[in-house]
């Protein structure tokens, strides 16, 4: 019988503890075992998976960088489930546009590219409520919260899989016929831009959470 999957949040800066409360919802019925806050090479090293939370990717990266953890996170990231929402998404991302003069460090694991803070300030948040076929067949919609939030402007790789896209127009300064991607998939990574763990809805963390047990089989 296989181990309980032990699932890690990245718990440098940012909204790591409304994750671990959301993998604490579901550990029972899941069948998870520890969910460890990880700040270390160590801790890192002792996880089968691993979530990259929103909050300021700059800080996270210059804060992973000084402790040493970022070339661990990046190799980590290559071969194992990790999920990035958010800054985590940026940190993910093989390339950032509208970053802070001089850029930012990224992992470079996902053949995507970002523009970070693509839908404005903290005063320009919203919510937007949509189908969600990702989710499971017949899904209930989901309610998506974004905050200072990414975009994904270009895929540049075809095995990168589109999960989310909003409505064209929404969170765009014009209308065009695609709305801007905001969810991907593409091998054992998950990107997203929204925040699930500020809602009370965890089938985000259970989607990750089958997608990390597949990955590892």
């Amino acid at each position: 019988m296989a181990s309980p999957l032990r699932i890690g949040v990245l718990a440098l800066q940012g909204a790591f503890a409304e994750h671990i409360h959301a993998l604490g919802a579901l550990r029972e019925a899941e069948g998870l075992g520890d969910i460890v806050e990880v700040r270390t090479s160590a801790g890192l090293a002792a996880v089968d998976a691993l979530i990259i939370p929103g909050g300021e990717s700059t800080s996270m990266a210059l804060i992973a960088e000084r402790r040493g953890l970022l070339d661990d996170l990046r190799e980590f990231a290559r071969t194992k489930p990790t999920w990035g929402t958010c800054a985590g998404l940026i940190l993910l991302a093989a390339r950032a546009v509208h970053t802070k003069q001089g850029g930012q460090r990224l992992l470079e694991v996902l053949p995507v590219t970002v523009s970070r803070n693509q839908f404005g300030r903290q005063v320009d948040s919203f919510t937007v409520t949509l189908d969600s076929p990702c989710l499971g067949p017949g899904a209930a919609p989901f309610e998506y919260v974004f905050i200072r939030a990414p975009a994904i402007v270009s895929v540049d790789d075809p095995e990168v899989e589109p999960l989310v896209r909003l409505p064209a127009g929404v969170g765009q300064t014009e209308a065009s016929e695609s709305g801007l991607l905001v969810a991907v998939r593409y091998r054992n990574l998950l990107g997203t831009s929204f925040h699930p763990e500020l809602t009370s809805d965890t089938r985000w963390h259970r989607y990750f959470v089958h997608m990390a047990r597949a990955a590892l089989a």
